[in-house]
């Protein structure tokens, strides 16, 4: 059967909801453990970063990499070439920094995972961590977004909830999460997005922030100033410079005036079983809220890997082992990153089957799932990309520039 090359994001993906036997139990989806702080104290529950950050198993932690020790596989001639091609091309300031000192090749990569790939947290400064993979790997990362210096609420068992500074913070500590919390912050948002190119369901992400039933979506009414509770809203559609809200009960509302409801809203992210995908404001169309068969993907779920498959070239050649993705991703988790238009996907490597270069700013994806993407405008997904590196065998791996990759199948 000839599978059809999705474009536009023309996804109708409703159908992709998580129904991983994996993930069955109400309150596993949120993120819980223990944090103890420099004076010894411990707090164990569910936990939440900054204000409105990250609180599910699913969602990112990301920073820049310490360091990367691939690019001493390359030769003088490699890095010539790779010199040359960022010189030749403006765009790749967008996407990674480049050290123009001794070692004038290299660039700095985000690092970038799921709160589940991670077992341990040391913090051992404001601007850097030391991380302990759920396989036991050490990576050490530097500041690079807001997950660093910031609060995190932890919903203590005893004690309820606790704020607490990144500079009172020695450790975080993650754990499975009880099937039922006892403290918790609320239920997680839930439902179907319809934007111009389709439709997804999964654990919704409003204005990038609000991710539970307590959050409140706020708005402007011609009565004044209004807060509903994300837990009392059936559905909100866009309506040129406000929104359409509807109730569970059936009332209707037009709201205007707040980021959450016009132009300035950040956009709509979806979790799904593949990954995350970000519509923006501008693709959106209307949302409507349904309740949650349980909180998401649970810790238990999550493993960790080294990448490995088979790279063919554009010569024919085909070369099968432990791969290097752009010179720097080596683990399952790590993501790839690029955009259909004016939607954003995040997707880890570990739920791709294959990636294949169609031009200098396009690669087609194949998802295990049988799903087929056409991304663009990503480092991952263009000439940016810095190419791969295949252990094959004993010794040096085999590198392989992104223009000469025909076709990655991975394991």
């Amino acid at each position: 059967m000839v599978k059809q090359l999705i474009t536009k994001s023309a996804l109708i993906l409703a159908f992709m909801a998580f129904t991983s036997p994996n993930i069955k139990a109400q309150d596993e989806g949120f993120i819980y453990g223990k944090i103890t702080t420099i004076d010894g104290n411990s707090y164990i529950g569910q936990m939440r970063w900054g204000d409105r950050g990250e609180g599910f198993w699913t969602d990112h932690f990301n920073g820049n990499k310490d360091e990367n020790e691939n690019y001493r596989y390359l030769s003088r001639e490699d890095r010539n070439e790779m010199r040359e091609r960022r010189e030749r091309n403006s765009r790749g300031w967008n996407y990674f920094n480049i050290s123009w000192g001794r070692d004038d090749w290299e660039t700095t990569h985000e690092f970038r995972t799921e709160f589940g790939n991670i077992s341990k947290i040391d913090i051992s400064r404001r601007s850097e961590v030391d991380l302990t993979l759920r396989n036991g790997d050490k990576i050490r990362v530097k500041d690079g977004s807001d997950d660093f210096g910031t609060t995190i609420t932890i919903m203590d068992e005893e004690l309820g909830s606790t704020k607490l500074n990144w500079s009172r913070i020695e450790s975080v500590e993650f754990m499975n999460t009880p099937s039922k919390i006892s403290n918790r912050i609320g239920d997680p948002l839930y439902g179907t997005v319809s934007y111009y190119g389709g439709k997804i369901t999964g654990w919704i992400q409003w204005d990038h922030d609000e991710r539970y039933s307590t959050n409140v979506l706020d708005g402007d009414t011609r009565d004044g100033d209004m807060k509903i509770e994300f837990g009392n809203i059936k559905s909100i559609e866009k309506d040129g410079s406000g929104s359409n809200v509807v109730t569970t009960s059936g009332r209707e509302i037009f709201l205007r005036g707040s980021n959450d409801v016009n132009s300035e809203n950040n956009g709509i992210i979806v979790s799904t079983e593949f990954g995350r995908v970000d519509i923006s404001w501008r693709e959106f169309r209307s949302v409507e809220f349904t309740k949650a068969p349980n909180s998401g993907k649970a810790y238990s779920a999550f493993t960790v890997n080294k990448l490995s498959g088979t790279v063919e070239t554009v010569n024919g050649e085909k070369l099968t082992g432990k791969i290097i993705f752009d010179l720097d991703e080596e683990y399952n988790f790590e993501m790839i990153q690029g955009e259909d238009d004016d939607i954003e996907y995040f997707i880890p490597l570990s739920n791709i089957k294959s990636f294949a270069p169609k031009n200098y700013d396009n690669a087609s994806i194949v998802l295990k799932n049988g799903t087929e993407l056409l991304l663009g405008n990503g480092r991952d997904v263009s000439e940016e990309n810095e190419g791969v590196l295949v252990f094959s065998g004993a010794g040096d791996p085999v590198y392989i520039s992104y223009e000469k990759i025909k076709n990655i199948t991975f394991n």
